[in-house]
């Protein structure tokens, strides 16, 4: 099996050349730019990050899958990517009547992969750096994706606002959908759902103590109140050490 900073290498590689060639004439240039603003901090983060905190093989695929559908959206603007065309060209048959779609639905399927595929490896850090058990570890990268999610349509909605007309339209790629960012962030919750109920169901399977450690996670391990009363405790504490 490679070894995980190789696996890292190599994937990065290969990202690499995806991105290069999607990023040679994209379809709006400045869409382009304004997509892989974020892209481009994700990558120092996993290069400055991956020698101290190597995540496992599982995690760094489903990143770089994500990442790729991201390319391809950057490439020709989440609104305009041409999946049904394709699939005309392959099948003979519009994929968005199959499924009874009047609008391109790119956006929505990567709010879907959003949740769907980052979803574990933010549970992979909150166990890792947290050390977060049981139900939390599963609860809590769901409302981090959620929490993500709902910051990125305020991201697009301050880029439409700062940048306005056709470029902040092309970014924000709502196609006249006045709950476009609800159901983005539904679907990217969705999708943390899934993934995180796949996780659980898999644990559960090979996991000898798994109810054990849901149960032990939701017990209440301080019986004293907090706030005023921490405060109180605390000060008393600071008079009793003079």
């Amino acid at each position: 099996m490679i070894a995980h900073r190789r696996y890292f290498l190599i994937l990065s590689a290969v990202y690499g050349v995806i991105w290069t060639a999607l990023a040679i004439d994209p379809h709006d240039r400045s869409d382009w730019a304004l997509e892989n603003v974020l892209v481009a901090v994700a990558a120092v983060i996993l290069f400055l990050s991956y020698k101290r905190l190597l995540l496992s093989r599982v995690s760094y695929t489903l990143i770089f899958l994500f990442l790729c559908l991201h390319a391809f959206g950057s490439h020709w603007t989440y609104s305009l990517v041409p999946y049904d065309e394709a699939f005309q060209v392959i099948t003979g048959t519009s994929f968005n009547e199959l499924m009874g779609w009047e609008r391109n639905q790119y956006d929505r399927i990567v709010h879907l992969a959003y949740g769907l595929l980052l979803a574990y490896p933010i549970r992979e850090l909150f166990l890792r750096i947290a050390d977060v058990k049981g139900f939390w570890g599963y609860f809590l990268p769901v409302v981090l994706t959620m929490a993500a999610s709902m910051f990125y349509e305020l991201v697009e909605w301050l880029a439409a606002e700062v940048f306005g007309s056709e470029l902040g339209i092309a970014f924000v790629g709502a196609q006249g959908d006045i709950w476009d960012a609800q159901k983005d962030m539904w679907l990217a919750t969705l999708g943390a759902l899934i993934a995180m109920g796949i996780t659980a169901a898999i644990n559960a399977w090979l996991q000898k103590d798994f109810a054990r450690e849901w149960s032990e996670s939701l017990r209440v391990k301080e019986d004293r109140p907090l706030g005023e009363d921490a405060i109180a405790r605390f000060m008393n504490g600071r008079e009793d050490g003079q």
